[in-house]
């Protein structure tokens, strides 16, 4: 999918750049796998703001995605390739043999007309879904289980891919977008191929309102506020921050301080991503 550029008519439109959707083959979701999202605005079950930021946008609704992949043996046709404001992946809506429909990630290659299948017997192709045990090694996949049966969970966001690496005894060598090789039992489940939508990243908002559209507010400057609101805050004038390193409003240190806590998963990671 290319990228489009405008004339510099307006301020706003002068670093604005947009998908061109040449892959795109249908507008309107299928009515029966979307359910109203509601907005929360970052806020859980208390009311309280436990995400920054967060609130406002256009209203979506959400297409429910077959991340299993668990319906093995049967073939089916893609009949679209959709877009979906939820996410930065493309869908493919199948069409199965028998009558069902299910939404998927699309991967690059994948087109209309062209038949998907998953379990340990199908093709090595983009679309069709696999043990990891099935699949040979260098290939790349996506929508990768971090526990059999549960789902993809890793490696489904526009233009990515995992490679698989090694294979030993129970456990599959995946080197993951990030460059960190991680241990993945081989009966998890994955998808062949590269997540599509590869310009996504080349895409600039080019004005603030374009981010407002996806539910984002303003953030204001720690050194912006007062002393209560922020430790940065305070001072006449412009000050510095007065403090060895730069913080959170919480008084956590930031900019390359780690705040991972040892994990028992720590063991299935073979090299880190730094």
């Amino acid at each position: 999918m290319g990228v489009k550029k405008f004339k510099p008519v307006t301020a706003g439109r002068r670093f604005m750049t947009v998908s061109t959707f040449e892959e795109i083959t249908k507008t309107e979701p299928e009515p029966s796998l979307v359910v109203a999202l509601r907005k929360r605005g970052g806020r859980n079950q208390q009311g309280k703001v436990t995400a920054l930021h967060r609130g406002g946008g256009s209203k979506r609704l959400y297409r429910q995605v077959d991340f299993k992949r668990d319906k093995d043996g049967i073939g089916a046709r893609v009949a679209a390739i959709e877009y979906d404001p939820n996410r930065s992946a493309l869908l493919a809506l199948l069409h199965y043999r028998d009558g069902e429909k299910r939404y998927i990630l699309a991967p690059v290659g994948l087109s209309v007309g062209d038949t998907v299948v998953s379990g340990e017997g199908a093709e090595i192709r983009p679309g069709n879904a696999l043990p990891l045990q099935s699949i040979p090694l260098g290939t790349m996949v996506h929508n990768v289980e971090l526990f059999p049966k549960r789902g993809g969970q890793m490696v489904r966001a526009a233009g990515a891919s995992a490679q698989i690496m090694a294979k030993e005894g129970p456990h599959a060598h995946l080197r993951l977008p990030s460059g960190e090789v991680r241990l993945v039992r081989i009966e998890c489940r994955a998808t062949v191929g590269q997540v599509a939508n590869l310009d996504h990243a080349r895409v600039s908002g080019g004005k603030a309102g374009r981010t407002r559209w996806r539910g984002r507010r303003p953030s204001v400057r720690g050194v912006a506020m007062d002393p209560s609101s922020h430790p940065h805050g305070g001072g006449e004038g412009r000050s510095p921050i007065g403090m060895p390193g730069p913080v959170s409003p919480w008084g956590k240190p930031t900019l390359g301080y780690k705040t991972r806590k040892p994990k028992p998963s720590d063991k299935f990671i073979v090299k880190r991503r730094k």
